[in-house]
């Protein structure tokens, strides 16, 4: 068991550990998904205002974290530190992040229906959230 707990997460570590673990959720974190965690995080607060090594700093705890305890606990520790609100976005990115790469694997639409059953907002927001942005990324005019 690793020794990171949820008294430990700030709010902005926490947000990070749920686009982190939707993008390692299928055990494999892809160049594509890297970037794509970055370039999602780099516009927000507070991660606009953190230099490379201030994001390196958190990404190697929040790595190290999901190494040692698995997705699943990641998920765990950070859901209880955001607000609904928080909990509501991180999972529009995690969706999001999910889609990066084009290919949603069936460990990634494990992970999102699991997360989606397990934050706190009203009944049927989730779900919504994750049918538009689902929506969002189809490739609709494919042939």
């Amino acid at each position: 068991m690793g020794v990171h707990g949820p008294a430990e997460m700030t709010d902005a570590e926490a947000f990070a550990a749920i686009a982190l673990a939707a993008v390692a959720c299928d055990g494999t974190l892809g160049r594509d998904e890297a970037h794509a965690l970055r370039r999602s995080l780099e516009y927000r607060t507070p991660y606009k205002d953190r230099n490379e090594q201030e994001m390196a700093t958190l990404f190697d705890r929040l790595l190290a974290q999901l190494r040692s305890d698995g997705v699943e606990k990641l998920v765990d520790d950070a859901l209880p530190v955001l607000t609904p609100v928080q909990q509501e976005t991180a999972l529009a990115v995690a969706v999001q992040l999910t889609h990066a790469d084009r290919d949603v694997t069936p460990e990634e639409k494990s992970f999102l229906n699991n997360l989606t059953g397990r934050l706190n907002l009203p009944e049927g927001r989730a779900v919504m959230v994750l049918e538009a942005i689902m929506a969002l990324n189809r490739d609709s005019l494919a042939a």
